[in-house]
């Protein structure tokens, strides 16, 4: 797919709708024209009728990968807690959603050493045979059908039973779980939120949901902890703290929503990528294990589940020789750097055995890489193993249902067929 530069360098506005409902070829150019003609470039920032909150004064469009690397190994000049997301929520509201990705030092590093813990080469080596396990359950519920929704059927239920499965939730609340996810991060597709209902209260209504029953796991596991990170965060002692209440809610909205819906994502574009390139498959198939690495990183680098992240400047500095003031935000748009043609090798090829790939997918350096990084990669790795030995001639049927979002690069739904197999 090569980029098709539809739109002059002043018709390029990232914050409107209508540039992210162009095809993808053409979102594709624009992003190529920025990097070329305007690296750093000013845009302005445009909010819905829906969102009881006026548009911002508008921000810094870092395109280019080493920019964006800049960027973000540098949290002491761009820093996250002025919020990750372009518009200005209140504290409270970038807290509640955010937890530790729209922290700063002090208060991100001890966050983050808490649930750590969690997340450790050992720690996830104990997940092994659960996600073996989830994996070939997912399969075989839709294996005797012959054809499913590839997203709803197949990438999304890995991710969001290993999470429920980590966290020690029930599997009577993983669709109650899933939904909500859903709405959090489809703040402007119709499918989520009607037009005209006030996002900001569909998304705070959500998350009391979750908070809620995150609240209920935490006074269950305070009286009786059990072999799941809920106990785990719950009476951690990292330097004689442990999370609060609240702090695990806000953790909890942050796992599901981060960690669900991206590595679902990254499983559904990693799918459409590799029925569209039949070679790309082929290699993979005929030598599974010796190209699954460098295939889950080009995976990750092709979807970029996360299309950007927002920092704030708190001097005066400068960046891609543009000068920033104290107080300017500034986007990381990790969709343009992971295309940047002075970083990858025919970008806008999908290569299973692509080396180097220094992909800023999972973010960039620095102190809010990517935590689950790991976890991510495991699932997608196990996922493909299974399809491909249990569901080798898996097709995607029918163009993808794309989530309306310049946040998320979401795929809603995506027809699939294969040859019926027994459980």
């Amino acid at each position: 797919m090569e980029p098709k530069r539809v739109l002059s360098l002043d018709e390029i506005e990232l914050s409107k709708p209508e540039l992210w409902l162009r095809p993808n070829e053409e979102r594709e150019g624009a992003f190529a024209t920025l990097r070329e003609e305007s690296p750093v470039s000013f845009q302005k920032e445009w909010m819905p009728e829906e969102v009881p909150l006026p548009a911002g004064p508008g921000y810094w469009a870092l395109t280019r990968h080493a920019d964006v690397l800049e960027a973000s190994r540098t949290a002491d000049v761009f820093c996250s807690g002025g919020g990750t997301n372009i518009p200005d929520f209140p504290e409270a509201f970038l807290e509640f959603f955010g937890s530790m990705i729209n922290m700063d030092e002090p208060r991100h590093g001890r966050l983050r050493r808490i649930v750590s813990r969690g997340f450790t080469p050992r720690a996830l080596g104990r997940l092994e045979a659960d996600v073996q396990r989830r994996a070939a359950g997912v399969v075989d519920r839709v294996i005797e059908k012959g054809e499913c929704d590839f997203v709803t059927e197949i990438a999304a239920p890995l991710p969001l039973e290993i999470i429920c499965d980590l966290m020690g939730i029930p599997p009577s609340q993983e669709q109650f779980v899933f939904e909500l996810s859903n709405k959090i991060l489809g703040l402007g597709d119709p499918d989520y939120v009607s037009p005209g209902e006030d996002v900001q209260a569909a998304a705070l209504t959500s998350g009391a949901a979750l908070a809620g029953l995150m609240k209920e796991m935490a006074a269950d596991r305070r009286k009786s902890p059990k072999e799941d990170l809920t106990s785990g965060l719950l009476h951690a002692d990292v330097d004689g703290e442990a999370l609060s209440d609240a702090e695990l809610a806000s953790f909890f909205i942050l796992l599901v929503v981060a960690g669900n819906e991206t590595t679902r994502n990254a499983i559904s574009h990693g799918m459409k990528a590799l029925c569209d390139h039949p070679d790309e498959r082929s290699k993979w198939a005929a030598d599974f294990e010796g190209h699954a690495s460098t295939a889950v990183e080009e995976i990750v680098r092709w979807a970029t589940p996360v299309i950007h992240f927002r920092r704030t400047a708190t001097r005066d500095t400068t960046i891609g020789g543009q000068a920033i003031r104290e107080g300017d935000k500034v986007v990381l748009w990790y969709n343009s750097a992971n295309r940047d043609e002075a970083v990858f090798d025919d970008p806008h090829r999908f290569d299973v055995a692509r080396t180097p790939n220094e992909h800023v997918g999972f973010g960039g350096p620095g102190p809010h890489h990517c935590l689950g990084a790991n976890l991510a990669r495991r699932e997608i790795r196990v996922m493909f193993r299974e399809i491909f030995e249990r569901l080798p001639d898996l097709e995607i049927t029918g163009p993808p249902a794309m989530l309306r979002s310049n946040f998320i690069h979401g795929i809603k739904r995506m027809p699939c067929a294969f040859t019926p197999g027994a459980r």
